[in-house]
């Protein structure tokens, strides 16, 4: 049963014996796919809230909305095994979850690490993908930007209350998102934090931090540009925020020589990554959605 706040929670086991969740929106409609949403490192099902009120109420074709909580994250189980916590593993427990719920076929929209995941998707499933969102993340990542994310999940900050939770977010990422607004930044706390007895926490298995751990940063980051090269035929759309660190523009125009029919949008005054529910975005991503949609009525 769908909360008053727009969506149902569903909870489903892991191949392994794990408890996971994910966040559904709206109903299924057979005139436009679901879309699968995919957040990143440390995020969760939160992450795309606004998106998905938008994609399944307000645009001009709703459609259901599956968000997906990783384990390690918001209300899916802890691993106690933190070598679990990678993006094979990930990427079955997402094929579990849509086994689970009955879907076939879906638009799927990842942010930074959900992208990465969708790449392995395409390795394992490819049948499962019917278009692609890839938000702020390629087959090639920037060492300076996974060297940026380890360093503030070292340090991070305990505040003991919201506003100071807000504080602390924009002291971290302020630079890289000037554009945001006073009521973006206290959703991106309630997305990513949770309340306890003693304040405002990550909303993550601590344990994930570890598996940075061992990353050499010196080095050039192993890619997959195999992976991304066999979707070549698939609908892709790339948002990159004009201030990343994670997605490079020679990353971005080497996707778009490979891929000559994807489209891009920069996102200006964001960085790393683009919140999905800002300015014209929801607009785009759903008319994206539609044009694949028209594309397939029209074969």
């Amino acid at each position: 049963m769908a909360s008053d706040e727009g969506f149902s929670d569903f909870f489903y086991t892991a191949p392994d014996g794990l408890k996971l969740h994910a966040r559904i929106y709206g109903e299924a409609n057979t005139a436009a796919r679901p879309v699968v949403c995919l957040p990143g490192l440390t995020r969760n099902a939160r992450d795309f809230h606004e998106l998905g009120l938008y994609l399944s109420k307000k645009a001009v074709n709703p459609r259901k909305v599956v968000a997906f909580d990783y384990r390690g994250r918001g209300q899916s189980d802890y691993d106690p095994d933190i070598g679990h916590y990678n993006v094979g593993v990930e990427a079955g427990d997402v094929l579990a979850g849509l086994s689970a719920l009955g879907i076939e076929q879906a638009a799927f929209i990842g942010t930074s690490r959900g992208g990465l995941i969708i790449h392995v998707l395409g390795a394992l499933k490819p049948a499962v993908l019917r278009a692609i969102v890839l938000n702020d993340i390629g087959p090639a990542i920037e060492a300076e930007g996974l060297a940026h994310i380890r360093s503030y999940l070292d340090r991070a900050p305990k505040p003991k209350t919201f506003a100071e939770a807000v504080a602390a977010q924009r002291r971290v990422h302020g630079a890289d998102f000037p554009s945001l607004t006073d009521a973006d930044w206290a959703r991106m706390v309630t997305a990513i934090c949770r309340e306890t007895d003693a304040g405002w926490v990550p909303d993550f298995d601590p344990a994930l931090v570890d598996t940075l751990a061992g990353v050499d940063f010196n080095k050039p980051l192993p890619d997959l540009w195999p992976q991304f090269d066999a979707l070549a035929a698939m609908p892709l759309l790339v948002v990159r925020g004009a201030n990343s660190k994670l997605l490079s523009v020679a990353t971005l125009e080497e996707m778009r020589r490979r891929h000559p029919g994807m489209e891009a949008i920069i996102v200006e005054g964001q960085g790393h990554a683009p919140f999905l529910e800002t300015g014209a975005l929801p607009d785009k991503i759903a008319a994206f959605l539609c044009q694949v949609e028209n594309q397939v009525k029209q074969k």
